[in-house]
């Protein structure tokens, strides 16, 4: 299974669509057994879901997400986990524990980094 993290680094970003790069988790038997970084490709309406998809994700973490892309995830069957922060692969470590909900953060603001909420 991949996991997918929103992220600035190794941290996990406030808003999916304007993260820096996206950390990649390949999981088998709940452990972590690869991991890459790879940047964010643009953000544009639609496209990043089913960038993701496209890779084989089926989990994606971020601390916020726009309506938008929650609503694609859905439809392709990809858990979406908002409202999380902190060390990527810690918080993918929280998730395999089963430590990790969704707080159901949705951005509803595209231009201002600061509003999700």
């Amino acid at each position: 299974m991949k996991i997918a993290v929103a992220s600035e680094g190794r941290m996990v970003t406030e808003h999916f669509g304007h993260c820096e790069n996206f950390n990649i988790f390949e999981v088998e038997n709940n452990q972590i057994t690869k991991m890459e970084s790879i940047p964010n490709p643009g953000h544009r309406p639609g496209f990043l879901p089913n960038f993701l998809n496209d890779m084989g994700v089926k989990v994606i973490i971020s601390g916020g997400m726009g309506g938008g892309a929650i609503e694609i995830f859905n439809e392709k069957v990809i858990e979406v986990i908002t409202g999380a922060s902190g060390d990527a692969q810690e918080v993918v470590g929280a998730y395999l524990q089963g430590k990790l909900k969704s707080t159901g953060s949705v951005c509803h603001e595209h231009h201002h980094h600061n509003e999700c909420k």
